[in-house]
């Protein structure tokens, strides 16, 4: 072979971004003990740090070289990130959002994933990926109770599989054509959800093109739950105005209390109306595995799409949500794209359905490798175990709150969230001369409170807006959780209140008599 062709010499080899094995596993090790010195270390480490942004950013960021930095001098970087930089949602006592611990495993599987590096857009890109994540999603419809043809795929987290659910929807609801013609061709049409709904379903109408004026927020009961006769009532003026009743969202797991919407009732609405029932569980779908809590969810074996995110109640490492379907042909009828470019036998190849074509990424990581790997490496009885043990840690928290008399409880406690918040004993009668005073003095000061537990790094907390009401939250979706963690939350939330409250009291209001 010549060296070169006229008008193009021959490129000489440039390996330098490549690593021969050796080194690759050498540098690999180094970040698996920096790894395993976290998990020694984490019951000691504070849950968080208070060190502003500036002091982050200098501490963190490094100029790029034009030269390598050697990879002692990168392991050392990512040390200091790791121990000096970084919050601990893997913490026992990280109890603020709803955000997994992590799991061991499937952060070892998430190395390998990476390392394949495969594509799960294309199936002929991923064979074996692409079939796992299918017997995945698969695995998880049959947990809910959906027939055979139900199918989807996994996302980035609740927000995408909100979309893609709720982008089926409106194609099926006003028909596929829509994505030809645009939706100013359909008419009005009402989406319907409970005043908790999480802000993602906000964010889908806006960028599925319905508008968040679309959007009825249905008012709740006193346990935090879509009013079935306010749905009804909102059904039957929109068509009574001319406006198509199109999907209802049902949440099983609020995000501020964990309460679960009517499921049930829900369904029979949208059935007798002709309507779309989606289920945003992003938090609470995966109590499905656990045999005590699984009631709660009657009525999900009826709905249409359910988005859920393992790396949430189900403690996979981030990201990972996932949207599931009770009939597949409606994400390829809402995402099929056919290109000129991509051209497959598939019937002399024997490829089955490329993932890219059921959602809106053809790029697609194997995000479903940690989540596979977590479940065999732990089954599904102990993760409906520990499912179960984590609501009951919250049951525990919500009866502390009620015998302590500086602290009331501020939602019925459904899945494994607890809402409660700080009230000094002298202020607890609802007798006070000036309730409106009373009440934003103690909204001041449980926001104070959070403010102060969060810097103070012994545990990580949460709020919750309730009403008009400021309180405490504590969620726990983390399997190294425990009963005296939950006793920390409580000690520590006792202690910084009463040091507040003497602060701030003076100059709020005089004590009572």
């Amino acid at each position: 072979m010549t060296d070169s062709v006229p008008g193009a010499p021959r490129p000489a080899p440039f390996p330098a971004l490549d690593w021969d094995a050796d080194r690759a596993q050498a540098f690999g090790d180094e970040i698996v003990r920096v790894w395993a010195d976290l998990l020694r270390r984490l019951p000691e480490l504070p849950v968080a740090r208070h060190e502003n942004a500036g002091a982050v950013r200098r501490g963190v960021v490094l100029p790029v070289p034009d030269e390598p930095l050697p990879d002692a001098e990168i392991v050392e970087h990512l040390r200091s990130l790791t121990f000096e930089w970084s919050t601990y949602p893997g913490h026992r006592r990280f109890m603020a959002y709803i955000t997994g611990a992590g799991t061991v495993p499937g952060a070892a599987a998430d190395l390998l994933a990476a390392g394949l590096n495969m594509n799960l857009g294309g199936w002929r890109l991923s064979p074996g990926p692409t079939e796992i994540e299918r017997a995945l999603i698969r695995w998880f419809a049959g947990v809910f109770g959906l027939p055979a043809g139900a199918g989807g795929l996994l996302v980035s987290g609740g927000a995408m599989a909100n979309f893609t659910a709720l982008k089926a929807a409106r194609d099926q609801q006003l028909g596929v054509g829509v994505r030809e013609e645009g939706v100013a061709t359909a008419g009005p049409v009402a989406v319907y959800a409970s005043s908790e709904v999480h802000v993602t379903t906000d964010r889908a109408l806006d960028m599925l093109g319905l508008g968040t004026r679309c959007l009825r927020k249905i008012g709740v009961d006193d346990g935090w739950r879509m009013r079935i006769d306010a749905l009804r009532d909102a059904v039957r003026r929109d068509r009574e105005a001319g406006t198509r009743p199109g999907v209802v969202v049902a949440t099983a797991g609020t995000v501020a209390t964990g309460a679960i919407d009517p499921l049930d009732e829900i369904a029979d609405v949208c059935e007798r109306e002709g309507m779309w029932m989606h289920v945003d569980g992003a938090y609470g779908a995966p109590s499905a595995l656990a045999q005590d809590l699984r009631p709660l969810l009657r009525g999900i074996e009826r709905a249409d799409s359910i988005a859920f995110d393992p790396h949430k109640w189900m403690y996979t490492p981030h990201s990972g949500g996932c949207v599931v379907v009770r009939d597949e042909r409606t994400l390829e009828d809402s995402f099929g794209a056919p290109a000129s470019y991509i051209h497959e036998d598939t019937e002399r190849l024997g490829h089955e359905v490329d993932l890219g074509h059921l959602g809106p990424q053809f790029s697609r990581g194997f995000q479903a490798l940690k989540i596979w790997v977590s479940l065999l490496a732990h089954g599904r009885r102990a993760y409906g175990e520990r499912i179960s043990h984590d609501a009951a840690l919250a049951r525990y928290l919500a009866a502390r709150v009620d015998a302590h008399p500086s602290f009331e409880l501020s939602a019925p406690v459904t899945l494994s969230i607890c809402c409660f918040r700080f009230v000094p004993q002298d202020l607890a009668a609802r007798g006070h001369a000036d309730p409106a005073a009373r009440e934003r003095y103690l909204n001041a000061l449980n926001e104070r409170i959070m403010t102060e537990i969060q810097l103070d790094g012994r545990v990580y907390i949460s709020n919750a807006v309730l009403g008009e009401r400021f309180v405490l939250r504590a969620c726990v979706v983390n399997f190294r959780t425990e009963a005296d963690d939950m006793d920390a939350v409580l000690d520590v939330a006792a202690e910084l209140g009463g040091r507040l409250d003497a602060e701030l009291r003076p100059a709020a209001f005089a004590p009572l008599d």
